[in-house]
């Protein structure tokens, strides 16, 4: 199959089988149609390389590179063809197409997707395992198998030093997707070890994840599902903050407290400020794990079936 085509139309499918689907002004209004628009989040760059199916960009303010997964064939094969890309944000010149390659190098690396960075550590997920390898070097540093993951997705570092991984709970093989579950979110403590710290009843697909600091809690956005959620740690379950379109993929609190969110169901890019949920990039196909420049305010989204890396300015919010 091509990118993630399939798996998006069957877990658009299975969103409305479970009755996830709802009224897309809910809780909302007209925001989540467009109507409302926040300041123009402006086209800064477009960065052309020789991208495979990126999946996800990972800014390091450090070395002021962006890091680019790139999953090379089909999201849940272990063809160990997967690769990492670094990218300088100051003019989007790829300084390293294949930075980390799986089987180079001793590295294995399948399907890589979720991004997150501590330290000189770039970790990775990858199917049903953690990968850690050095940002500098791409020396691969250690590997984490995560016992009973069906499809790891996106990764981030929590207030207690753990990282925090989604399972989206599907599979994809050239047969078609399926969806056995359970879908969660696993704990891999600074220690190595891994345990369920969330695990869903009624969302399908949680596919993105970001810590919030001034809320102490994780944002998570599935896929087959309309709502924003947040969780706190301790909690048995995410409550809803937000509802909206869907087909989420990925999520990215910015410091100024509002929250961007990229949605394959109509090619775009939202802001959540509040309870307020509007677009704010139209036109972006298959809007996959978005990252955020830092140090010159920009949103960088990986077009999972474009192969390219589009970057757009973040204006200033309203009275700052």
């Amino acid at each position: 199959m091509s990118a993630l085509r399939g798996p998006a139309l069957a877990l658009a499918a299975l969103s409305l089988v479970v009755g996830c689907a709802r009224d897309e002004t809910e809780a909302t209004g007209d925001s989540a149609t467009g109507d409302a628009a926040p300041a123009e989040f402006a086209r800064a760059a477009s960065i052309q390389a020789e991208f495979k199916t990126p999946e996800a960009v990972r800014f390091d303010p450090i070395d002021d590179v962006f890091f680019v997964s790139n999953i090379n064939g089909s999201p849940g094969a272990k063809d160990n063809n997967g690769f990492i890309s670094r990218v300088r944000a100051e003019g989007g010149e790829v300084d390293s197409l294949m930075f980390i390659a799986g089987g180079r190098g001793g590295v294995t690396l399948n399907a890589p997707k979720g991004l997150a960075i501590t330290g000189d550590t770039l970790w990775v997920t990858d199917i049903d395992a953690v990968r850690a390898f050095d940002k500098k070097t791409g020396r691969a540093i250690a590997s984490y198998p995560v016992q009973g993951a069906v499809f790891l997705n996106d990764i981030t570092p929590g207030p207690d030093g753990a990282l925090y991984i989604t399972d989206t709970g599907i599979r994809i093989a050239a047969s078609g997707m399926s969806h056995p579950g359970p879908d969660r979110v696993f704990k891999l403590t600074r220690a190595g070890e891994v345990s369920t710290a969330l695990q869903f009843d009624s969302l399908i697909g949680p596919n993105g994840i970001a810590w919030d600091d001034a809320g102490q809690r994780f944002l998570i956005v599935a896929f087959a599902g309309t709502d924003i959620l947040a969780w706190k740690p301790g909690d048995s379950a995410a409550t809803a903050i937000a509802s909206g379109k869907g087909q989420y993929d990925g999520v990215e609190r910015l410091g100024d407290g509002r929250i961007l969110i990229s949605s394959w169901a109509d090619s775009s890019i939202y802001v959540l400020d509040g309870s307020a949920l509007v677009r704010a990039v139209p036109g972006v196909a298959s809007p996959a794990d978005i990252g955020v420049d830092t140090k010159r305010n920009r949103v960088a989204v990986p077009l999972f079936e474009g192969n390219r890396v589009e970057l757009f300015a973040i204006p200033a919010k309203d009275g700052m």
